[in-house]
């Protein structure tokens, strides 16, 4: 889900050209639509609450217009809050029926991972295109049987790299795609920040596991969009303290390391006692690094080129993340298109977060196929 250090896109002037050429997988350019596409947001916490719904209304293409959760309180609430009417409040015990509401296109999953197959899949089978927040699912095998579901419906399935539509982190896959650091030759990145106790990420049959399955996904999917290939083998050690009561059940920290087919390393960086947000990527001819790198707001860059390091801005742009993210997928339901964060990729990182394991349950390195 949301990146918790900070706890947590059409570009203006100059920047705009880049990020729509950026963003191949929909058509930025197509006319409006007569209607906004209606998301039903399923699972009313605190990311979904804070961050995600006051952004719809910002959106070009989707709008709020249902909500599923468990607590009845929660439903009067938000539902009176964004005028949401009654029929389209949904229990999970009734979720189903969301096949039968012509005002819901799409549906959000935020929800705790071990339930995102779960209620992605049943939003499929119920003839809705599925957002589902990151990590898609807690094994490969559920995250292969949404790809299957969304597939079987005709419908999109996309999963909440957030990042991938912000306009720093987009800037720094260009810079690198570009040459503007050479060759790369090593990444590093790194997540992490204290968590509290008494909450459900720490409870493995929940989340599927800690900072991994957390804030980890960050610096393992910054890795790979940075590197622009897949990794083909892993090496990773675990380091825990058992006495911390918050660690029952579930991994503190992990340090992994990614060899790719080029050559190219990547160190990285899960924690959940100590704060990180940050990555860089080095070439043969430069460097280009964020601090804070995935953080909801106040990124930051600097690149070096030619013995010179200097920091970078870009414009403010006319759509955050959050909204781009939420935009992306109508659009991408509108036009047929695939969105540039589908089920797939999903698949690839929860395929490698089995393998870190592997790794460091077994104290070895582990090649790794991806299909």
């Amino acid at each position: 889900m949301g990146n918790r250090q900070s706890r947590r896109e059409v570009l203006t002037g100059s920047g705009a050209a880049f990020l729509a050429a950026a963003l191949p997988a929909c058509s930025w350019a197509q006319e409006a639509p007569k209607r906004k596409l209606g998301y039903a947001i399923v699972g009313l916490g605190s990311y979904a609450t804070r961050q995600i719904m006051p952004r719809l209304k910002d959106c070009e293409f989707a709008k709020l217009a249902a909500l599923v959760s468990g607590t009845p309180e929660k439903l009067e609430r938000y539902g009176t809050e964004y005028s949401i009417p009654k029929t389209h409040r949904y229990s999970y015990a009734n979720y189903d029926s969301i096949r039968d509401n012509p005002d819901i296109d799409l549906v959000y999953v935020v929800l705790p991972n071990s339930m995102h197959a779960e209620y992605s899949i049943r939003a499929s089978q119920a003839g809705k295109h599925v957002l589902c927040e990151k990590p898609m699912a807690v094994s490969s095998a559920e995250c292969e049987a949404m790809i299957a579901a969304a597939k079987k419906a005709g419908k999109k399935l996309m999963i909440g790299y957030r990042s991938r539509f912000e306009p720093y982190n987009r800037e720094a896959i260009e810079l690198v795609k570009s040459g503007f650091v050479g060759r790369p030759r090593l990444i590093t990145a790194e997540h992490g920040f204290n968590i509290q106790p008494n909450q459900w990420r720490l409870d493995r049959p929940l989340s599927g596991g800690g900072s991994m399955m957390d804030i980890g996904i960050y610096s393992l999917n910054a890795a790979r969009y940075l590197a622009g290939e897949e990794p083909v083998e892993v090496s990773a050690m675990e380091s825990t303290d058992k006495n911390d009561p918050r660690f029952g059940n579930v991994e503190d920290r992990i340090d992994w390391q990614m060899r790719f087919p080029s050559g190219a390393l990547a160190n990285c960086v899960s924690s959940y006692t100590s704060h990180h947000n940050a990555y860089r990527v080095t070439g043969t001819q430069g460097w280009v690094g964020l601090e804070p790198a995935t953080s909801y707001e106040g990124q930051l860059m600097w690149v070096r080129k030619s013995g010179k390091t200097e920091q970078r801005t870009l414009p403010v742009p006319a759509k955050n993340q959050f909204v781009g993210q939420l935009d992306h997928l109508a659009e991408c339901a509108m036009s047929g298109r695939e969105p540039i964060v589908s089920g797939e990729e999903g698949l690839r990182d929860l395929r490698l977060i089995e393998a870190i394991y592997r790794s460091a349950r077994e104290g070895k390195a582990i090649r790794v196929l991806q299909a």
